[in-house]
């Protein structure tokens, strides 16, 4: 198991609670590194404003690197920051929030076997598990609200919920809609929780 690891990180819950996973494994998370597109500035899937996840870094106490990509430098770009990270933070992993998706993770084992580091999926569990993890995000403290969803998968006017038990109750009414939102169904933005050393 990798012992410094940098965090491929959204800002949203599945990349919150993988950095609790890792540090109960007491895994060191040396930096975050965040996608941003080119154009926009703004975070790849999510849209979120990079400022907003400089603030979390900041109440987090781990740095962020924001890699600037488009669609056809993705892999590549990830890839060179990786070795970047390795160079000056260390590292000898490269750890990842995706939970059951295969081709997921065949990307970022590639994108790590390619850098020379361990490709490190703390919350990697059967599909079946989702309504647990999502359940434990809750108990935890972690405080996320939807920020983006899915139009085809879900309504609209989720945007703005805050992931809590009556969110729970009303996803699972949704039978082709993943619990976590591992298929991009809905993105949040976590304002709080276990991980944060300051407060908002």
């Amino acid at each position: 198991m990798a012992e410094k690891v940098a965090l491929s990180f959204s800002g949203g819950k599945d990349s919150c609670l993988a950095l609790y996973y890792l540090q109960k494994q007491d895994v060191q998370v040396a930096c975050l590194l965040t996608t941003v597109w080119k154009e926009s500035q703004e975070t790849v899937a999510h849209d979120e404003k990079r400022e907003r996840v400089l603030s979390q870094a900041d109440r987090l106490g781990i740095p962020v690197h924001f890699i600037k990509t488009d669609f056809n430098t993705y892999t590549n770009d990830f890839v060179f920051h990786i070795n970047e990270m390795k160079q000056r933070y260390g590292l000898d992993g490269m750890a990842f929030g995706d939970i059951y998706l295969e081709g997921h993770r065949k990307w970022g084992e590639q994108v790590t076997k390619e850098a020379g580091v361990e490709a490190v999926y703390p919350l990697w569990s059967d599909q079946s598990e989702v309504v647990r993890l999502l359940r434990e995000f809750i108990v935890l403290g972690f405080k996320a609200e939807v920020i983006k969803v899915d139009a085809e998968k879900l309504p609209e006017s989720w945007t703005g919920r805050y992931v809590d038990e009556a969110f729970v109750t009303d996803i699972l009414a949704y039978e082709d809609v993943c619990p976590m939102g591992e298929s991009g169904e809905y993105h949040t933005y976590v304002h709080g929780g276990p991980i944060f050393k300051k407060e908002r």
